[in-house]
């Protein structure tokens, strides 16, 4: 049983005992938890969000996950493959998408909203991913007839995937590549991350939400262990290659900007995400408003031939100026 899910016992269990129907929500969902939804691991977390309950004290538990499952009647291990199977189709059709990045809203929506109702066509609702979150909101509202209210929705979102890293929105877990280091930096600002001096994207604080200097935001991706799910201190620097002014940077998300002070990263569509003391907060902003002054690329990346392409071309025109 994972470290996280134990967290999720020990700040779940007082009060249960006295509310039925929070603990028939919270057995159903733990029961998923076990069978191994990504999505159900925090969904505990949204349910008891979304009915105002505020943390309890931590208690000892002890969790046996065979006994549990043991002692579930055929109709609930029969519900419990149901849920595990419908999240697993979410995460097929989006990945179709290439929207895995999303799986985890996907699934959350899913599982909270859509009760009993299950879907049959998982293709169509993935199909709405592509839109912003607001229209996505409605969208679903309009066409499932469901009653999501928008800003209740993102608070709960933004905490679940605060309380986790995204495995998701990983391409190669094998290798420290720049498309994983732009979804990193994506998913670290649509996450909420707050800045702190020293920090790399662990949780920490009395609010225990995660956070990032701007440097730690790049050496967080770094320095992930995505197999193992933890922060490592193999590599303690981050090294950098300047390759050129902001002007001849390729369009290639991953791509490192630089106003000789801080760091930023290209995550695509004219957009940079960083983290900033002045914001508080890792943030995205048009590269064109930004003061970025020059690009790089980071040594523990590896960039596609493209980027190399263009640094190449850049070294070339320097030789015939100084011929």
């Amino acid at each position: 049983m994972g470290k996280i899910l134990m967290v999720l016992l020990k700040n779940l269990t007082v009060g249960l005992a006295a509310d039925k129907n929070k603990r028939s929500k919270f057995l159903t969902l733990l029961g998923s938890i076990i069978v191994g939804t990504v999505l159900l691991l925090f969904a505990p977390l949204a349910v008891f969000i979304s009915m105002g309950k505020t943390e309890s004290p931590p208690v000892d538990v002890q969790f046996d996950e065979a006994a549990f499952l043991s002692q579930l009647s055929p109709e609930q291990q029969k519900d419990i493959a149901a849920v595990e199977a419908d999240g697993q189709a979410i995460a097929d059709a989006m990945a179709a998408r290439g929207l895995q990045e999303q799986t985890i809203k996907a699934q959350l929506i899913y599982m909270s909203y859509f009760g009993e109702n299950r879907l049959s066509d998982f293709a169509y609702y993935a199909d709405l991913f592509y839109q912003s979150n607001e229209q996505l909101i409605q969208s679903l509202n309009d066409i499932y007839g469901i009653g999501i209210n928008y800003d209740e929705f993102m608070r709960t979102y933004i905490f679940v995937m605060n309380s986790t890293i995204n495995e998701y929105m990983f391409t190669d877990s094998g290798s420290k590549n720049a498309a994983d280091l732009a979804a990193w930096c994506r998913n670290a600002c649509e996450s909420c991350w707050s800045y702190a001096d020293y920090c790399i994207g662990e949780r920490t604080g009395e609010n225990r939400l995660r956070c990032a200097d701007n440097i730690g935001l790049i050496m967080g991706y770094i320095r992930y262990d995505i197999n193992n799910k933890v922060f490592t201190s193999d590599i303690v620097d981050m090294y950098y290659t300047e390759q050129g002014s902001i002007d001849t940077m390729p369009d290639v998300q991953g791509v490192g900007v630089s106003n000789g002070d801080d760091f930023g990263v290209y995550v695509g569509g004219g957009q940079v995400v960083f983290s900033s003391a002045i914001g508080g907060c890792v943030q995205q902003q048009a590269l064109e408003y930004g003061n970025w002054t020059s690009w790089c690329t980071f040594d523990a990346i590896s960039y596609p031939q493209e980027v190399w392409d263009r640094v190449n071309e850049l070294h070339s025109e320097e030789e015939n100026e100084g011929e």
